[in-house]
């Protein structure tokens, strides 16, 4: 097949390299920051929290792809989030409709239909940017001073993938690559071993871990640690905004599946936990490892073989966070959201 063999010249086997300082996020630093996202109920509390947060996250735009539901409805949840937070002048592109290899799944039955569980959709004012994801993260990339621009990718890695397919050079312009997804300790949330984010495209992820980038991993591992609560989501509702009561409501309906599936006394908010590492990296920790991504059919299609040990001696090409403060992460979460309407 054509696919595979621009795949595999361009992959030919994982790509490691040393990510010296990796991890080492000063909390006070302002960054660049571009969203790459696939809203869904755990992206919009995200982006919510991100779009709380100028002082330390400039968003210069959000890129959308297909993940938890079709891009026409990530790329609405996104504008729809962007509505709520009163952020408007904060462009979104549509970007990839599929994933590069494997045929497009959707995560539906957690999800909901719509991509937004327990709250109402409806068409945003405002509509998309002209131009697409791709596009954009290469002009956006390829101008910017180096290692200035930091990606958060909440969803598959497929824009950024085909970015980096067609310009290998923009990777100059990236200070780092945030992803949510994978898992080791804790198991796979579709598969025994895979997080659905690596599941959707693997193929993308390993484009992405071979280029070279910074990359932090903020896996099933941490996430699974990070659990709402009853008195967790009181608060958020306490708020009395908007912001708090959609939170509230999103969540409610999100967790049920997790808590009823795990028999867990409360439910993961993932993707939210990628901006909370950007924001007050203290809460976490972990270490930097070698890991590599499984695209073979199979039992292992989509795991992320996290190397925690180093047992295989080789170099590092991530830092993966492993442990995260539960507490602290809702207390960030409600008062950045008590800043919105």
């Amino acid at each position: 097949m054509a696919g595979k063999s621009w795949f595999g010249k361009l992959i030919g086997g994982v790509l490691v390299m040393s990510l010296l300082g990796a991890g080492s996020v000063q909390a006070a630093e302002r960054r660049d920051l571009i969203i790459d996202t696939d809203p869904g109920a755990d992206d919009v509390v995200a982006l919510l929290l991100a779009l709380a947060s100028p002082e330390e996250l400039n968003v210069l735009a959000i890129t959308t792809v297909a993940g938890n539901v079709r891009l026409d409805k990530t790329s609405r949840n996104a504008r729809l989030a962007r509505e709520w937070a009163g952020r408007e002048e904060v462009p979104v592109y549509a970007g990839a409709p599929r994933p590069l290899v494997r045929p497009p799944i959707y995560a539906e039955n957690v999800h909901g239909q719509e991509g937004l569980p327990g709250v109402p959709v409806h068409e945003p004012a405002k509509g998309l940017a002209e131009g697409n994801a791709v596009d954009y993260l290469i002009r956006t990339l390829s101008k910017a001073e180096p290692h200035s621009i930091t990606i958060a990718m909440l969803g598959p890695q497929t824009n950024l993938a085909l970015a980096l397919t067609q310009a290998p050079e923009i990777t100059r312009g990236i200070k780092e690559v945030v992803v949510m997804g994978g898992a080791h300790f804790n198991g796979g949330n579709i598969t025994p071993v895979a997080e659905f984010n690596l599941f959707a495209d693997p193929h993308a992820a390993q484009v992405v871990l071979a280029s070279g980038v910074k990359l932090t991993y903020i896996p099933l591992d941490v996430t699974y640690k990070i659990l709402t609560s009853e008195q967790r989501i009181a608060r958020l509702a306490a708020l009395g905004n908007q912001a708090g009561k959609l939170v509230k409501d999103i969540l409610d309906e999100y967790v049920k599946l997790d808590m009823e599936h795990y028999g867990l006394p409360g439910g993961p908010v993932h993707d939210a936990s990628v901006m909370a590492w950007l924001l007050k990296p203290e809460l976490f920790s972990g270490r930097s490892i070698n890991l590599a991504i499984d695209s073979r059919e199979g039992l292992g299609f989509g795991q992320t073989v996290a190397d925690w040990y180093g047992t295989l001696k080789q170099p590092e090409n991530v830092f993966w966070v492993e442990n995260g403060d539960a507490q602290g992460f809702f207390d960030l979460l409600t008062e950045r959201l008590a800043r919105l309407k």
